[in-house]
């Protein structure tokens, strides 16, 4: 372990180094035992909710043409299908008939996690003048994270893989404790609304939605209602101009998540932020907010999970938090992860 940072400047408004020079966990460090306790309290009903969308949605690549559906296929056994085997071909005196599959994942194309090895910037984190390639606490990379053009596929390494930040530090950390539901659908309808600090502000003041330190925050768009609506046969220009979004430019908005302690933000949307972020001519970052939360600060962004039937029933029971469950995929490598969330009400 290193005892100093690998990085001599940090990013404004970052926080670096706050959780030790190898840290890999960024936010997901305050998810202490007393957190977790915190949304256990708030288990009342004993009723669960599944946040997830069936892996096959949205359907197509009419989000996002360079993801696509997952793929089954059986596996193979003593040079046969491993579905609808039976085991009399190796015994005649055995009665078990097996099925066995593969799935091919596009980690990130239907309910996921962004890892925080997701979104880097280009930074001077060296202090030699000439920004380089860094991710959350100034990861490089080429040396923490590995991509075609620096494996060395000779040497058995993958052609790509994240020897650092991947999505399997958010496993070990469970990613369990409280959540947090700010209803932006009940008040914008399918409006595509980009939602600022103050429209943020008002809303919860309206709804009694109190943000503490620890807690994991779930902004419910409608997006993937409408993308469950559409049958796997999605609308790509018109979801994408469809329900409201974050507005990642808006440096109150932005404040507020460093101020607030999240751990998490998670929303039903693709994107969690408006795609691209606004006034995109005047320069910087295409998605402000993933790089705010994941390069500076370390707190990783769920998207396209499914929080229709809990929102609503949070909303009739006048309750906005309930116990998240939410671990990836403990993937060493990865850069994201698909996740079946569960709250408990």
């Amino acid at each position: 372990m290193n005892s100093q940072p690998r990085w001599k400047r940090r990013p404004e408004g970052s926080n670096w180094g706050d959780f030790g020079p190898d840290d890999q966990f960024g936010r997901a460090n305050l998810l202490t035992p007393d957190v977790v306790l915190k949304g256990v309290a708030e288990v009342k009903e004993g009723r669960s909710f599944c946040l997830s969308l069936p892996l096959d949605y949205p359907g197509g690549g009419g989000l996002n043409p360079s993801r696509r559906g997952p793929v089954l296929q059986h596996t193979m056994r003593k040079g046969k299908p491993c579905y609808g085997y039976r085991m009399v071909c190796e015994d005649p005196t055995m009665t078990d008939v097996l099925n066995d599959d593969i799935a091919i994942l596009t980690l990130q194309y239907s309910t996921q996690w962004d890892a925080l090895g997701h979104v880097g910037s280009t930074f001077d984190a060296d202090g030699d003048g000439e920004a380089e390639i860094v991710f959350y606490n100034g990861f490089r990379a080429g040396v923490d994270l590995l991509g075609p053009d620096d494996a060395d596929v000779s040497k058995g390494d993958s052609t790509v893989r994240a020897k650092a930040l991947g999505i399997e530090r958010l496993a070990e950390k469970s990613m369990q404790g409280r959540g947090v539901m700010i209803d932006l659908a009940h008040h914008y309808g399918r409006d595509r609304v980009a939602a600022g600090y103050d429209s943020v502000m008002r809303i919860m003041e309206a709804d009694g939605v109190e943000v503490e330190k620890g807690d994991m925050v779930c902004f419910h768009t409608g997006l993937s209602t409408m993308i469950l609506e559409m049958n796997k046969q999605p609308d790509g220009p018109l979801l994408l101009r469809s329900c409201p979004v974050l507005d990642g430019r808006d440096e109150r908005l932005l404040q507020w998540i460093t101020d607030s302690g999240l751990v998490a933000i998670i929303a039903d949307n693709y994107a969690v932020e408006l795609n691209p972020g606004r006034d995109q001519h005047a320069c910087c970052s295409y998605l402000p907010l993933h790089e705010h939360c994941l390069f500076k600060l370390g707190i990783p962004l769920g998207e396209l999970w499914y929080l229709d039937e809990l929102a609503r029933w949070l909303r009739a029971n006048k309750r906005s938090h309930f116990l998240l469950t939410a671990p990836p995929l403990r993937l060493p490598g990865a850069i994201g992860s698909p996740v079946t969330p569960i709250a408990t009400v």
